[in-house]
Parts: structure tokens; C-alpha cells; sequence
């Protein structure tokens, strides 16, 4: 599997599943573009990827369409393509039943995790479509498929993303153009700092293999399927959920 001459861009890249999947485009030859919403966190990865590839970057807020677009054509600007697009965009929110949940608490997690794969595909697409090859992986999770307690927001928005995916991968399938997503189960990120002690606990205690998933395990199947290996798989759904997913 090489990527040699792709440009990738990874959206949430400065840390997490996102930051190990800029470490292992790098090392499967890509370019890399962090977008993220934290510069402070983006100045960081950037200096402890100084030396495995080239990797630029911007300071994007993935709910706000301007945003996005602006970030995008500055990519484009430098880069001229963009091949991959890996949209990673992540907030868990906060731990409530639905009725709880304030409007805007649940509007939050709904337009970054999800709204924001919307724009980032829009901005992106037309590219591709006009190179005539690209990869799109968007990352779920098993929440979109089972629904967790205490995160409605979060399931609905990640089962959004998996409807996204289906659709989009069928409008794309003349273009040269793949787009699939996996559902990973609880993985040990940062973003965990966002969730009680008794959620972690409780996603745990679905995983059969009986622990987190590690970012670098996530990794290497985004990488995959950026790849020119992934080539008869559109509009999928990729589980890496320690054996909890049932379908």
C-alpha cells in the first residue's frame, strides 16, 4: 500500500484518531493537511510530525460554512488537490438523557460531528469529481448504530454520518470517487476527558475484547481505505469495535 504523490487532509488531525491518522498517511507517503479548530493543539502535532513528511495546516471551524470554505481554498491553493479526505470531526458532549439536554447543547454536538461532514464534503467533492479519483473515509461510530444512553446527541449525529456515507457513495459511483466510513467503538483518545467515568465504563463493558481501541488501530484502516487497494467497497460501513458490533 503506498499513497506516494496523495494528498491527504484529516480533519480533527491535531490529536487522537486524527493525529494517528496523519502519522500513518505520512508514513504511507501522503502529504498531510490538519484542519482543526485548536491552534495551540495544531502547533503541537505539527512539531511532533516535523519529521516524518510534509504536513500543513489550518485553524477551521467545521460548523461554520465560511469557515470551511475559506480553510479549503487555501488547501487547494497550496496543494492545487486534494485526494483523501478524512472527515474526523469529534465532540462527545454532555452526558444526559435526551429531555435534558438543552436545544443548544444538542445543536453543538449535531453541527460538528455531523453538519460539519456536510461541509467538508461539499467544499471537497467537486475536486475530486474533476480529478476523476478521490477517497472520502468519514468516521462514525458504533453509537450510530446501536444508540448510547446518555448520548443521544452523539448517536444521532453518527448515525447521520453513516446515512451521509451510503448516499454519498452511491452519488459518486461513476465519478472515481469512493467514499466509506467505519464505527469505531470506544477508542483511548482525549475525547474521553469529555465523557463520565460511568459512560466510558458502560461503552467498556460492551466490547467483548474487554478494552479501548488504540488510535493507531483506527489508523491503519483509514489508511486502507484511502488506498488504491480499497476499490470494489463504496458506501460501507467498517466496524472496529473489539467485536461489539451485532450487523
Amino acid at each position: 500500500m503506498s499513497l506516494h504523490g496523495k494528498t491527504a487532509l484529516v480533519t480533527g488531525g491535531a490529536r487522537g484518531i486524527g493525529f494517528a491518522t496523519v502519522q500513518r498517511l505520512l508514513r504511507e507517503g501522503a502529504r498531510c493537511v490538519i484542519w482543526d479548530r485548536d491552534q495551540a493543539a495544531i502547533d503541537v502535532a505539527t512539531a511532533n510530525l516535523a519529521d516524518a513528511g510534509e504536513v500543513t495546516s489550518d485553524t477551521v471551524e467545521l460548523a461554520k460554512p465560511e469557515s470551511v470554505e475559506a480553510a479549503a481554498g487555501q488547501a487547494l491553493g497550496r496543494h492545487g488537490q486534494i485526494d483523501i479526505l478524512v472527515n474526523n470531526p469529534g465532540i462527545a458532549g454532555i452526558n444526559k438523557k435526551l429531555w435534558e439536554c438543552t436545544p443548544q447543547e444538542w445543536r453543538d454536538v449535531m453541527e460538528i460531528d455531523l453538519f460539519g461532514v456536510f461541509l467538508c464534503c461539499r467544499a471537497l467533492v467537486p475536486g475530486m469529481i474533476e480529478a476523476g479519483w478521490g477517497r472520502i473515509v468519514n468516521v462514525a461510530s458504533i453509537a450510530g448504530k446501536e444508540g448510547n444512553p446518555m448520548a443521544s446527541h452523539y448517536s444521532a449525529a453518527k448515525a447521520g454520518v453513516i446515512g451521509l456515507t451510503k448516499s454519498l457513495g452511491k452519488e459518486l459511483v461513476d465519478k472515481g470517487v469512493i467514499c466509506n466510513c467505519i464505527t469505531p467503538a470506544v477508542i483511548e483518545t482525549p475525547m474521553l476527558d469529555q465523557v463520565s467515568d460511568a459512560h466510558r465504563d458502560y461503552m467498556i463493558s460492551k466490547i467483548p475484547l474487554a478494552r479501548l481501541g488504540k488510535a493507531a488501530e483506527v489508523a491503519a484502516l483509514v489508511a486502507w481505505l484511502s488506498s488504491e487497494d480499497c476499490s470494489f467497497s463504496t458506501g460501507a460501513v467498517f466496524d472496529i469495535s473489539g467485536g461489539r458490533a451485532t450487523y
